[in-house]
């Protein structure tokens, strides 16, 4: 966000600020606590800047961001040599904001290990780099900040009550939007004005009607969510008045419905006051159902959107009477007398919506095929090919398809998974793209700038890669972790001043007009596609893996014969337009190829770079997770 100086005016905010003018002289350790968007990182930043400390740095970093691996060498540093790769000395983040105010943002995703680390720095006053056993002083005020609720991470033993004690000598807390009304009109006008004036377009105003509806929406995303309509809506408008079409709000925006857990506790308590009838059933029954609907009848999501377990789940649907007995009981109808009554199969299939699995799932063929068999279909959506790879690893689907680099972590972390097949690479299908207005022309001009990435996908290796050329480090941008989800909305897009994207997604931001691509992995990335399949399961189903890999093939043929309607059936799956699905299609060759040791050395000179680099904590050899039928 980027609040400057517009004055707040409602009661909540003045409360706070006063707060923050009587801490920010000091050099208490303050404790932020706000939800998503309420403006942490700003206040921090005011604490800062009202401080003796204001001429020395103020550093943010996102400890969700921070890998288990390189977590601590990036918060205190490493010395050269301490680990593979560690070719010079690293001043960490404590070093580095020596003499200056460092925030810790996101401080309730640290890990345990971490947490006692960092509990030992606050109460010393010093860092002991990675490699090192030499302790070095550090001057640095440390503010925290999160949108957990910490008690219960400390009763969930998630968070340290010591660490907390010591990070919570002062705390602030930031009220949502939504209880601070009469800010809105103030930050309305300042965002309208910051952007109006970054575009050429300064005699931008809002409408009476325009302003109503800013008023009477509840803000769930807070003040990062207002800056984003109003800059989407600077980018909308075609007349000097903003009017509530160009601010793309829900249609709810006007309604007056209590919010959170109140909403849930008033409805509730309503429904036991006015029923006749049970309401633990019939509660159990509406959540089962809404999550199924939700998720379009996938399980495993269904579980996870309740946060159940999938066999809490299926002991639901099995008492709703939703579902037959549990899958893998033996079919008793179809064995003859004194005959061993045969055992009804399973294939899970993990899968993106985009691809080749996409395609076969909304064409339903394979369950056609199978049906014959007593081989039962279910297929579970994941939006990234790391939580795929969770669900493998831990048996939760037989079989799925990712990019080239979430396989190689699975490895290193001795994950039951083996290499089936794979697909051409499509260098041109990831990129980095700019909105037309940006001031960014090339990859240089991206230092201090804020880059989506999608957490743990292979767009993160490419943008390593890409800042490695212009002789940029990760330090040296923002790096905002973004959800991977369909389609992204202009304000999604506009969040940020550069995104690492890739098809459709790609397609259908180049199909807008409105975004540029500064550079794409041709030269840089193989991003070859693998089907991989949980060890056991290829061991003792190999049949059911070449009938399945015959189904893939045959699917490729399909949409490289058939693209406009295959485009189609993806559009219906993914919200994106068929046009934009198309380009994205024709991108690529969908003919899936069983694994060979070309494939096979490519991926494992990716791991040996990664192992170089200190990203992985031992060597994998590739070869040895290659399904030989």
């Amino acid at each position: 966000m980027q609040i400057s100086s517009p004055e707040l005016i409602d009661p909540a905010s003045r409360a706070f600020k006063s707060v923050l003018d009587q801490l920010a002289p000091t050099d208490a350790t303050v404790l932020i606590i706000g939800e998503t968007g309420t403006g942490k990182e700003v206040m921090a930043r005011y604490l800062h800047h009202h401080s003796a400390r204001s001429r020395q740095p103020f550093l943010a970093v996102n400890c969700g961001a921070l890998t288990e691996s390189l977590a601590e060498s990036e918060l205190f540093g490493h010395e050269k040599g301490a680990f593979t790769g560690a070719q010079d000395r690293h001043r960490g983040w404590f070093e580095a904001a020596e003499g200056g105010t460092l925030l810790l943002d996101e401080i309730g995703e640290l890990s345990p290990s971490l947490q006692v680390k960092l509990l030992r720095v606050l109460q010393e006053r010093e860092i002991t780099r990675v490699g090192s056993s030499r302790p070095v002083k550090v001057n640095v005020r440390v503010i925290a900040a999160t949108n957990r609720d910490l008690a219960v991470a400390i009763r969930e033993r998630r968070f340290r009550e010591d660490l907390f004690y010591r990070l919570n000598v002062a705390s602030v807390t930031l009220p949502p939007l939504r209880q601070r009304c009469e800010d809105i009109p103030v930050l309305a006008s300042h965002f309208l004005q910051l952007y109006a004036r970054r575009l050429g377009r300064p005699q931008l105003r809002l409408s009476d009607e325009a302003m109503t509806v800013l008023m009477n929406y509840s803000w769930p995303g807070n003040i990062r969510e207002l800056e984003n309509t109003l800059h989407n809506a600077v980018l909308l408008s075609k007349t000097s008045l903003v009017t509530p079409q160009q601010l793309r709000l829900s249609p709810l925006a006007g309604s007056d419905l209590p919010q959170g857990e109140e909403a849930l506790d008033q409805f509730l308590r309503q429904q036991m006051q006015q029923s006749d009838s049970p309401l633990y059933p019939r509660v159990i029954a509406a959540l089962v159902k809404n999550a199924l609907e939700l998720t379009q009848g996938n399980q495993l999501q269904a579980a996870a959107l309740l946060g159940i377990s999938r066999h809490t789940l299926r002991t639901q649907l099995g008492h709703l009477g939703v579902i037959k007995p549990r899958r893998g009981s033996v079919r008793q109808r179809d064995a003859a007398p004194g005959q061993q009554p045969e055992r009804e199969r399973e294939l899970r299939i993990g899968y993106q919506k985009f691809g080749n699995l996409g395609i076969l799932k909304a064409r339903q063929s394979l369950e056609q095929q199978l049906a014959g068999q007593g081989v039962s279909v279910m297929w579970s959506e994941f939006p990234a090919g790391p939580q795929l790879l969770h669900a493998l690893s831990n048996k939760e689907i037989d079989f799925g398809t990712t990019g080239e680099v979430p396989p190689l972590f699975a490895q290193a972390s001795n994950s039951p998974m083996v290499y089936v097949a794979w697909e051409p690479a499509a260098p041109q299908s990831v990129a980095l793209l700019v909105p037309n207005s940006s001031p960014v022309q090339q990859i240089g001009d991206l230092r201090g700038k804020r880059i989506a990435v999608n957490r743990g996908s292979n767009v993160h290796y490419l943008l390593l890669q890409i800042l490695d050329e212009a002789g940029l480090a990760l330090d040296d941008v923002r790096i905002v972790y973004a959800p991977p989800k369909y389609p992204l909305t202009p304000s999604d897009l506009n969040a940020v001043d550069a995104w690492m994207m890739w098809d459709p997604l790609l397609s259908d931001a180049e199909n807008s007009g409105e975004f540029r691509v500064i550079t794409d992995g041709t030269g840089r990335v193989n991003n070859h596609q693998f089907y991989l399949a949980e060890r056991g399961f290829a061991t003792h189903s190999g049949d059911l893996l070449h009938v399945l890999l015959s189904a893939l093939e045959q699917t490729g043929r399909y949409i490289d014969a058939h693209r406009a309607e295959a485009a189609g059936l993806l559009s219906t799956e993914l919200g994106i337009s068929a046009t934009s699905l198309m380009h994205a299609l024709a991108r690529r060759s969908h003919q899936t190829q069983r694994m060979n040791l070309a494939i096979i050395r490519e991926q494992q000179t990716i791991a040996d770079r990664f192992y170089a680099l200190g990203l992985f904590s031992r060597a994998i050899r590739v070869r040895e997770s290659v399904w030989h039928p």
